[in-house]
């Protein structure tokens, strides 16, 4: 017998990696759903089981009285959508990007915060089982005690060409702001994770393919409050050499005082203590449902943490810290200097 009734709002691209996770947690049911394409509705209802179907997302609270939604629509809907579930005393696991504005993600975190609600961001990049661990790694001081540098390099090869996107996520071409806000702030979470907070960002954003709104390079540097120094070198134009780049989404290199740890392409963690070779980690990683299986892992946190009364990781106040970087980093670019990152 479940623990917690759900429900959902959206059914777009990345909604079924949700949908397929909650079908794995077992303490969950997800009742009904909504959506306004009824075409997408019937795909969602027979692929994952969910018996009723709901236009209207207020409609939909009033009358399951779930014990929280799940929501995984654009961004602009977030903010309505969260105070009418805040309101109704509904729980809120929230999908990324949180708002199109940092003005408008405080809005949902205060309104959540003054309604007594929990309230959690699908952000699902620090729970890829890679990062979960080079935590571990760290935390057990295998390569020491201070890190010197991280450094993601990423090349995605799916935005180039008159038809970038299209397939996919075809409202990307008209993001405004593109890479730094839809997969960067992924990084800077996760940056945050593993080497603590961020003191200051210097930004070179560019926009290489014409057909786009947004840009889709970056060279950002951080300065971590610890001393270390982070580099995320990434663009959605060229192509990696790895015939799935959605898996890792690129190459990691950390150092640190006593060595590295590289994350490859294909998932592969390995070690290299000073005046040593190389050598293997061997940990359990999947290539299941999206990039590691790591929705499953983000939502079962959320659970476990709904079962447990602890904080989560990614809750609205802890969340607004990443998306603080994030406006750094615009800032960074636009000025062409370095910003310092406001308590």
């Amino acid at each position: 017998m479940s623990t917690f009734k759900a429900v959902a709002v959206g059914a777009g691209y990345f909604s079924h990696f949700q949908y397929e996770a909650w079908q794995r947690i077992p303490e969950v049911t997800v009742t009904a759903f909504c959506n306004r394409d009824t075409d997408r509705a019937k795909q969602i209802m027979e692929k994952y089981g969910i018996e009723s179907h709901y236009t209207d997302y207020r409609e939909m609270l009033e009358k399951e009285k779930p014990d929280f939604v799940d929501i995984i629509t654009p961004p602009p809907t977030h903010l309505k959508m969260c105070k009418i579930a805040a309101d109704l005393g509904i729980h809120i696991i929230c999908q990324k990007p949180l708002a199109p504005t940092f003005g408008e993600a405080k809005k949902i975190v205060d309104c959540s915060s003054q309604a007594g609600i929990r309230f959690m961001v699908h952000e699902n990049w620090r729970f890829q089982p890679w990062y979960r661990e080079i935590r571990k790694l760290l935390d057990e001081g295998v390569v020491g005690d201070k890190i010197h540098s991280v450094y993601f390099r990423s090349r995605m090869g799916d935005g180039w060409g008159q038809n970038a996107y299209l397939d996919r996520q075809p409202y990307f071409r008209d993001y405004p702001r593109l890479l730094v806000y839809e997969n960067g702030v992924h990084f800077i979470d996760t940056y945050r994770y593993l080497c603590g907070e961020i003191k200051e960002v210097y930004a070179v954003l560019k926009k290489l393919n014409p057909v786009i709104a947004g840009e889709d390079y970056a060279t950002v540097i951080f300065n971590f409050e610890s001393g270390a120094t982070g580099i995320w070198d990434a663009n959605r134009y060229n192509e990696c050499n790895y015939e799935k780049p959605r898996y890792t989404f690129g190459e990691l290199l950390l150092d640190a005082n006593g060595g590295s740890i590289r994350l490859y392409l294909d998932g592969r963690i390995t070690i290299q203590s000073l005046g040593e070779k190389e050598r293997m980690h061997e940990y359990h990683h999947e290539d299941r449902a999206f990039s590691g299986d790591c929705c499953y892992t983000t939502q079962r946190h959320f659970i476990d943490r709904m079962l447990d009364g602890k904080p989560f990781e990614t809750d609205g106040r802890e969340y607004l810290k990443t998306l603080k970087v994030q406006e750094a980093v615009y800032e960074s670019a636009s000025k062409n200097e370095i910003i310092s990152i406001g308590q």
